[in-house]
């Protein structure tokens, strides 16, 4: 694909004919070439500047080093900001050839992969770039297609060949795919050679399971259809052999139509730091329009009298002219505040954390060998502030293994057992499951309790029959038959699977089918029907079906859905046991099962040869021909005759409800979005300990139109309203309905949970009712959606981002939780049974949810623990480095002279004082890991951004300030009257500069110490080991040696030993460290006495523990020593879940903690959120002041 191809006009339809190369070439069709590279060696180093130089920061670093090129006003040398800029752009710039190569290699390698291509009558080899839109290829088995292909004809009978799509959608099970009849007999060279149809078809899109499209060929149309399709990526398995013809090319081709680049997340802490950094630069210009000030006012004042021996420059006319070189002077020496060094830091300490998410062997799961990956270092410290999550159910909170549990035939029920008393027998006290050996097919895995439903199978009951014969011809399951007997079923859902095996095991079993022809074994004896047509299943329907012809030529169609689409399609005749069956899903619905009904209909032939040619004419229709079949679907699938119900369960995963009542205990909203019906999911919602019996009542909205959604969300309010008046809390009824409700969630008591349906959601996301829909939500502890479309579920993402001023994360294992996954803030994906499409789409994956506790509680707190603490002390440090400058400019006359060393100005922020701070950034914690777990509240800090906000900012600023005019004017005073021990005069510029700048370094160092909550070899190494190599450098610059080599650089030979040798100066260090540290250590000590928050009195917590501990080793005491809390025991199930959702365990463990914790460390917390709520834009829009709780 060449770099400047020009760009085509928008296609409005693909035309392609066979085997004719120059008509094909006129509508100049994209190359099979493909290009995901960004560089090659010409263009990487102007390309890679302009994207590195598209950063704000950087342009800014390069406009400085072009001022301080400028001799009249650079009072720093080029190097002391080139040095910086040339390392950043350096790292940034290998990371990206790196990341390039890769991609030019794996893009050779793709391209110059062999294809046999039909050119002039003959095979020949062609390399894949070269493979052009209308030729016709030769794929054999195990090979990877090489573009979007229309099967013509294959190996099997029947033009039939099989494919794995997992590079497309991560689904490893195999599809079948047909080439259409009157193509499937050209298997031989020739007469392919002499094949000119041509195909009109859709235009490029990225929908990989939909094609739209017509073949012409000998004056005949025949319509094409995915099925009909082979797309790039995917590999073809058991076909020895198959012929197809290129449609899409290149980058024309489904996969990579769909491999657009994905949104780029920022978290809440880069855009606040981006606001920062503009204010930074700001107060940089204030402060250097005031310096600029004092030099104008000084030259004018003072200056001009010493012109004789002190002159201004050439250029230089006026002191107001050299106050405008002063200004831009001092922006090169004040540049510092924003160091170029940070934006690398961060990075590097982000890169940190995401290692340690792929290291953490508990987020591992040995089951599946599947490590927890982050699948992007930018949203790390995000994962520490989350407050509403969005699940998925099937496959996310349950295990997506499906077993056929129970099901209603005929108005009777199968699958429970009972008792001699008539009791219904739990899952221990039951018998040994159904013996199947009577069926050489069975499969032995499959598990059944109940014997009658087998005796009514063996008895001949014509509606049992029935039924497992729906189920057996029914299905898209492709069989595999490895050895005699052994038969491999293929399901595209688990839920299918589950149901053909269940047939299988009662005596109907699936054996094999063609694209015409489906033969099972009915009870040993082997029947083949007729296929005449498959209405497939998809989103909308809700259903599938299939209409065949038994060996008596009798015509049926078999169909199962869902309850709420079949039941509405059944004859009225079947009332009674309608109403019999109902009960029936209702109870099994009530279990958590995931139900199907099956009903079927006899077609007569006349009508069906009717119906058949309206299908035709609907298939073969250019423009909507996904609504006009569905509207021919529609007519067959009516008036049908109701057979049962199927009842599949769906077993949670592990640790699912203890992971969601510890998320719940901190102050996390969980919201399940699902496809299953409500019963299911209100079941499910039950065993999860979302819902509870404790909880003051549960809303179900369940309106088919505006207008009762609507009046279903005022009541639900109403009651939530009334209940908080009842409680009293200081506010009657008319006053917090005056409020307008603007904050709903702040005046609520008791606990609630909504249930809202699919058809009532789509309601209450319309932009008139959004806003009551999500004030009820959020007022209620838990909600569930039931029935949802994938786009609903990022509709309803997106309503929370829109409006509540709050972290979200979705978390699903399937392609219909992409869009959610894209949606929000951060993205999950469990990597389960349905691909890894979520996967491919998330920001995080593991395999399983209970990780999620994990993820959120220890390393999405602790990376927001130590971003926070890098960021306050970076910017400390700098501006206790860099103010100095501005306290000396009011003593030199405002000359711009530096009082550093300009080696130092280099290196302090690369060198001194880098490693240390990423050493904390990378390893700091409050709390071990067991304790974040334990005391889930400690995550609220993150939710409310306490750590590092625009206050936390100012206080970094004011605490850098106060440093700076300490580290400035304790040395100032002290020189101005010290002597040396000669007695000759101490003051001189290199020894004051040298006394400064090790107070600095010695003061910054000591501050880290206090700042790190969590020592390891690595910090001490880091932080010791930084003033180690500042004195190392220090007297080397000043040496003998070095003078020698530059005596121009380095002329000021033996200034640091004789100043460091001055017992004043190390006083003057001593006393400038006291006096800028202790009132942070005063401050800290009376802070962690009168108002310690929940992790300084966790901390004490194992202070006392400790003590505890040896005091009773001491006593050489025999057993348990001491009460030891155990935290989570999660094998404790009965019970446990309520009394965690209840938030009753949520103390101090240790009663000898009982003094220090008398005084709430919560209640801070909770005032601030209630501050945040008030001042975050309320969903209502009103500004007034919250309701209390």
């Amino acid at each position: 694909m060449a770099l400047c191809a020009k760009k085509r006009p928008p296609e409005e339809e693909r035309r392609a004919r066979a085997n004719d190369r120059e008509y094909n070439e006129k509508f100049q069709y994209a190359s099979n070439c493909i290009k995901t590279s960004k560089y090659n060696i010409l263009t990487f180093l102007p390309v890679n500047l302009f994207e590195q130089f598209q950063e704000v920061a950087n342009t800014y670093f390069l406009f400085l080093l072009i001022l301080q090129l400028i001799p009249q006003i650079s009072s720093l040398s080029w190097f002391t900001t080139i040095v910086p800029l040339v390392l950043v752009l350096t790292i940034t710039a290998v990371k990206d050839a790196t990341d390039d190569y890769f991609r030019h290699k794996s893009d050779n390698q793709v391209n110059n992969r062999q294809s046999q291509v039909l050119i002039n009558g003959v095979l020949q080899q062609e390399q894949w770039m070269n493979v052009c839109v209308g030729d016709i290829i030769k794929l054999e088995n195990n090979q990877f297609v090489a573009a979007d292909l229309l099967l013509l004809s294959s190996s099997e009978p029947h033009g039939l060949c099989y494919i794995e799509t997992a590079e497309l959608d991560g689904e490893t099970n195999m599809k079948v795919r047909q080439a259409i009849p009157v193509t499937s007999e050209l298997g031989d060279i020739s007469k392919l050679a002499k094949f000119d149809g041509e195909v009109i078809c859709e235009p490029p899109n990225n929908k990989l399971d939909k094609f739209s499209g017509t073949l012409y060929w000998k004056e005949n149309k025949f319509p094409l259809s995915n099925q009909n399709m082979l797309l790039r990526g995917c590999v073809l398995r058991n076909t020895e052999w198959c012929f197809g013809l290129v449609i899409f090319a290149g980058p024309d081709t489904k996969l990579m139509q769909n491999s657009g680049r994905t949104k780029f997340k920022r978290t809440s802490i880069d855009r606040l730091m981006n606001t920062l950094v503009l204010w930074i630069f700001g107060f940089l210009v204030c402060m250097g329009v005031i310096l600029a000030i004092g030099n104008a006012i000084w030259e004018h004042e003072v200056g001009t009298r010493f012109q004789v021996y002190l002159p201004w420059d050439e250029a230089v006319d006026s002191a107001f002219f050299s106050g405008f070189l002063s200004f831009w002077s001092y922006i090169i020496i004040l540049n510092t505040v924003v160091p170029i060094s940070l934006y690398v830091s961060v990075e590097v300490i982000r890169l940190g954390h995401s290692y340690f998410i792929n290291w953490d062997k508990k987020m591992f799961c040995m089951k599946k060998r599947t490590p927890a990956e982050a699948r992007t270092t930018t949203l790390n410290e995000e994962l520490g502030q989350v407050e509403y999550i969005f699940s998925d159910k099937t496959g996310t909170l349950t295990q997506n293994i499906m077993v056929f549990n129970k099901c209603s035939i005929h108005g009777r029920s199968y699958g429970d057992v009972f008792d001699v008393l008539g009791h219904k027998a739990e899952l221990g006290e039951r018998p040994e499951p159904i013996d199947f050996s009577f069926n050489p097919l069975a499969d032995k895995k499959f598990l059944f309790w109940d014997p009658t439903l087998l005796e009514a199978v063996k008895m001949g009951d014509r509606h049992t029959h029935e039924f497992f014969r729906l189920l057996s011809l029914c299905h898209t399951v492709m069989s595999e038959e490895k050895n005699e007997g052994e038969l491999y079923y293929k399901a595209q859902s688990p839920d299918e699977g589950a149901l053909v095996t269940a047939a299988r095991n009662f005596g109907f079993v699936f054996r094999s089918r063609t694209p015409k022809t489906i033969t099972v074994h009915e009870l040993g004896t082997a029947i083949t029907y007729q296929l005449l047509a498959i209405l497939d299943f998809n989103n909308i329907r809700k259903r599938m079906s299939v209409i065949v012809r038994n060996p008596e030529g009798k015509i049926r169609l078999y169909c199962k859905g869902a309850d709420t689409i079949l039941l509405e399609r059944l004859h009225h005749s079947t009332q009674e046991l309608l109403n019999t069956t109902t009960d029936h899903l209702n109870e099994y619905a009530g279990e958590g099962l995931r139900t199907l009904v099956l009903a079927y209909k006899d077609l007569d032939e006349e009508y069906y040869e009717e119906w058949a040619e309206r299908r035709l004419q609907a298939s073969l229709a250019q423009d909507s021909r996904e609504d006009r079949l569905a509207s021919v679907y529609e007519e067959v699938e009516s008036d049908m005759v109701l057979l049962g119900a199927t009842a599949i369960e769906d077993k949670l995963q592990q640790g699912v409800p203890e992971t969601i009542a510890l998320l719940t205990l901190a102050n996390i909203k969980i919201w399940v979005l699902t496809g299953d019906k409500q019963e299911t999911a209100v079941n499910i919602g039950y065993s999860c300990k979302m819902l509870t019996d404790d909880m003051t009542e549960v809303f179900i909205v369940t309106g088919h139109t505006v207008l009762e959604v609507r009046e279903e969300l005022r009541k639900a309010r109403e009651k939530m309203m009334d209940s908080s008046r009842t409680v009293g809390n200081g506010f009657t009824y008319q006053e917090k309905l005056s409020s307008k409700l603007a904050s709903v969630l702040e005046a609520v008591a008791g606990e609630y949970a909504l249930v809202i349906n699919g058809h009532s959601l789509a309601h209450a996301l319309e932009a008139d009712m959004e806003l009551e829909f999500l004030e009820t939500a959020c007022a209620c502890k838990a909600v569930i959606c039931c029935r949802v479309t994938p786009l609903q579920k990022a509709q309803v993402v997106e309503l929370v981002k829109k409006y509540k001023k709050a972290v979200t994360l979705a978390i699903g294992d399937g392609a219909n939780d992409v869009s959610m996954i894209k949606t929000a803030h951060i993205g999950v994906g469990i990597s389960g049974q349905e691909g890894i499409q979520a996967v491919l789409a998330s920001d995080y994956s593991f395999s399983q949810f209970k990780f999620l506790q994990r993820l959120l509680l220890v390393h999405g707190r602790w990376s927001y623990l130590r971003m926070c603490k890098f960021l306050c002390y970076f910017f400390y440090k700098n501006f206790a480095f860099t103010m100095v400058h501005f306290w000396f400019g009011f003593f030199c006359g405002f000359s711009a002279q530096t009082v550093y060393d300009q080696y130092f100005i280099t290196l302090y922020n690369i060198v001194y004082t880098s490693l240390p701070v990423l050493a904390m950034g990378v390893f700091d914690q409050d709390v071990p890991e067991q304790r974040s777990m334990e005391y889930p509240k400690l995550y609220e800090p993150g939710q409310l951004n306490l750590l590092f906000n625009k206050r936390e900012f100012f206080i970094c600023i004011a605490q850098g300030i106060y440093t700076s005019v300490l580290m400035f004017f304790i040395p100032y005073g002290v020189f101005a009257e010290a002597t040396r021990d000669d007695g000759t005069q101490l003051a001189d510029y290199q020894s004051f500069a040298v006394t400064v700048a090790t107070s600095l370094v010695i003061v910054v160092s000591v501050q880290i110490g206090l700042d790190t909550g969590y020592w390891t070899a690595i910090n001490h190494f880091f932080i010791w080991g930084s003033l180690a190599v500042y004195f190392a450098i220090l007297f080397a610059m000043h040496s003998n040696g070095l003078f020698d080599m530059f005596p121009n650089q380095f002329r000021f030979v033996g200034n640091a030993q004789n100043t460091l040798a001055q017992p004043t100066v190390w006083l003057t260090i001593v006393l400038t460290t006291v006096v800028c540290i202790m009132p942070v250590v005063a401050f800290r000590f009376l802070r962690l006495h009168l108002k310690p928050d929940l992790s300084d009195t966790v901390r004490y917590t194992q202070l006392v523990r400790k003590k505890q501990k040896a005091q009773h080793r001491c006593m050489r005491r025999v057993g348990r020593t001491g009460s030891r809390r155990s935290g989570y025991a999660f094998s404790h199930q009965e019970g446990f879940g309520e009394l965690i959702m209840s938030g009753k365990n949520m103390r101090v463990s240790s009663l000898a903690l009982s003094s220090f914790t008398t005084r709430s460390s919560s209640s801070w917390i909770e005032s601030l959120r209630r501050k945040k709520s008030d001042s975050a834009s309320s969903p209502s829009g009103g500004a007034d002041k919250p309701l209390k709780g």
